[in-house]
């Protein structure tokens, strides 16, 4: 079985300023985010990869989402945190971009296992909502 993960939704308090922060701040191409800004589409994400993006859902839209997954309960359910992998050059610009738009690093760690085996470093950091984010590199 060839599997690729699609997306993930985060629920955000203000899409604008998830979006700016994913833009910005992480350094993520938006999609659909001028559909977004005039009112064309319903909410905003960001490319992380070829095959997936991160979707930018408010938290007032969270019980029509719940109807259609049809998993009650399900609606704005916390995750722990999400990791993104980057190269090393990324990894090292985006703490430049983190202290300049003062976001603090919540952690690091060395040496940590992830789906592509060993990452000699790693940040965490929260967005806007406190969605904790995980960014890593890979030699």
């Amino acid at each position: 079985m060839d599997v690729r993960l699609d997306h993930l939704v985060c629920w955000v308090s203000d899409q604008l300023a998830s979006l700016h922060f994913y833009e910005q701040v992480i350094g993520l191409p938006g999609v659909r985010a001028a559909e977004f800004r005039e009112g064309k589409a319903g909410f905003p994400s960001v490319r992380v990869s070829s095959e997936t993006i991160l979707d930018l859902m408010a938290y007032d839209v969270s019980r029509g989402v719940e109807e259609g997954t049809g998993v009650e309960g399900s609606a704005g359910h916390p995750i722990n945190h999400f990791c993104l992998a980057v190269g090393r050059e990324d990894f090292d610009a985006l703490q430049v971009r983190l202290k300049q738009h003062g976001v603090e690093v919540t952690g690091s760690g060395s040496n940590s296992f992830g789906a592509q085996g060993i990452a000699p470093e790693v940040v965490y950091f929260p967005d806007p909502d406190g969605n904790v984010l995980e960014v890593r590199y890979y030699e």
